[in-house]
């Protein structure tokens, strides 16, 4: 076997999505050779995922022809040539477009492959002796699920070096179904919290019913409860949006909802944050304006210090601490929802209809957020490969009060805008029976971050107009 020494290590891509050849630096002379066959930092610098592999295999074929496949397994790896030579075939079995395209190359110790989970790999020895060893970024588990393709399969048409007639090949691999056979792979499962809240239920519209799709509220998964690292099979997932929260900010300065307001927003998110960083899933968690006291007289930023008020503020901040720990994450971070239940704009419409002229705050600023908006724009950064971190995610449009959104509600729906009277917070909340949690004066959030990564912010004014009219 020859061997070509002194490539430099670059990774291409192919026909098939995320399955990338990998030219491999091997440094030889009289006595051998040496290659660093998986070297974390250099790789993922060139362009391979880093994929977090757990467990190294190693498989011997003494005999040229021996075959093995078609498999695609439910988790990614990393397949080198350790001595002889091999004629690799892959196949797109997950669901998409790509579905059914094939990809053929030769690997030699000097050349390696990353193969993305889905995508069915198969292998035939052209030198006796061989030896190929693969990473993978998960422990073999009865519970796993692979995708099988018949090695002769018509329509994939792989061109065989040694006929299958000649090969070494186990009845297993002999029989398995053909293409059209084949239920194709489905994505990683995403996972939404908090699925009856006005967020989940818009993010619900938005995936639909989809079967890797899973909505769970906190009876389903209470991410606070001991346990949660087997709760599920965390490697079957891809992305968890945590769209859980407890948004009471003034029950959260009770002693009763100051620990209901800790555990949801600050302990599950960094309980999640630790299961995303340990099974490589991604994780997007749902921020507040109240993380700044709302004293800026500009429109803050993603990395504006954080400076929170009340309890609610507090374990928003928190839990905003805990989430960025997790090396995949989207923080996105929002202000004044709106969305499908009970709000300010519903609360609004009623008075309005009941005729009833209400004091509304006038000395708060900053956007409406509608639901559908918010849940396409965490679609859009999961979708987009987007850079992970965090972004401001509000509508779009001019700064406005609670009293002009009020009046703006009035005049569409009809009901003179002048009879929202305008109030202090000071004043709105002087007669309050409970404890008021301190709200943010400003609460205008920078978009210009978000609006970079090609996602538009709908205007807020436009979509409070369609808001009403879909009701």
């Amino acid at each position: 076997m020859s061997v070509e020494f002194g490539k430099r290590l670059v990774v291409a891509e192919t026909p098939i999505p995320g399955l990338l050849v990998v030219d491999l630096p091997v440094h030889g002379d009289s006595r051998g050779w040496f290659k660093e066959n998986w070297q974390r930092q250099k790789m993922t610098d060139a362009g391979l995922p880093d994929f977090e592999p757990v467990q190294n295999n190693i498989s011997f074929n003494d005999a040229v022809g021996t075959t093995r496949g078609i498999h695609a397994e439910p988790w990614d790896k990393f397949v080198s040539v350790a001595t002889g030579r091999i004629f690799g075939a892959w196949v797109d079995l997950r669901e998409g477009p790509s579905f059914g395209t094939v990809f053929t190359t030769e690997i030699d110790p000097s050349r390696a492959v990353f193969v993305p989970r889905g995508v069915g790999n198969s292998y035939q020895t052209l030198e006796p002796d061989t030896a190929y060893a693969y990473l993978v970024n998960d422990h073999w588990s009865p519970d796993a699920e692979y995708a099988f393709l018949n090695l002769a399969d018509e329509t994939a048409a792989i061109p065989w070096p040694i006929p299958l007639a000649e090969a070494e090949i186990s009845a297993k691999d002999r029989n398995h179904p053909t293409l059209t056979e084949v239920a194709p792979v489905p994505p990683r499962r995403i996972l939404v919290l908090g699925a009856n809240g006005q967020l989940g239920r818009a993010l619900r519209a938005e995936y639909g019913e989809a079967a890797h799709i899973e909505y769970a509220t906190r009876a389903d998964l209470d991410v606070t409860a001991p346990g949660l690292e087997s709760a599920r099979r965390w490697r079957d997932y891809g992305v968890i949006i945590n769209a859980a929260a407890h948004t009471a900010v003034d029950q959260a300065e009770t002693p009763e909802g100051r620990a209901s307001a800790w555990a949801a927003n600050a302990t599950g998110p960094a309980a999640l944050a630790r299961i995303t960083a340990e099974h490589g899933i991604t994780l997007v968690h749902v921020s507040s304006d109240y993380v700044f006291d709302g004293s800026s007289a500009s429109p803050y930023g993603e990395d504006a210090a954080f400076s929170p008020l009340g309890v609610y503020a507090q374990s928003k901040a928190a839990g905003d601490l805990a989430v960025a720990t997790a090396p995949r994450h989207y923080i996105v971070r929002t202000s004044w929802v709106i969305g499908d239940g009970n709000n300010f704009v519903v609360t609004m419409a009623s008075l309005a209809e009941r005729g009833i002229d209400p004091r509304v705050v006038d000395d708060q600023t900053g956007r409406l957020t509608f639901t559908s908006d918010l849940a396409r724009g965490i679609r859009h950064l999961l979708e987009t490969g987007t850079a992970y971190g965090t972004y401001n995610l509000t509508g779009s449009g001019p700064a406005r009060t609670w009293a002009d959104i009020a009046r703006d509600v009035y005049r569409a729906t009809g009901h003179d805008p002048t009879r929202v009277h305008g109030v202090s917070t000071a004043d709105y909340f002087a007669s309050a029976s409970g404890p008021v949690a301190p709200r943010p004066r400003n609460s205008m959030l920078d978009l210009a971050k978000i609006t970079a990564t090609g996602f538009t912010p709908s205007d807020a004014n436009s979509a409070l107009n369609a808001y009403l009219a879909a009701r």
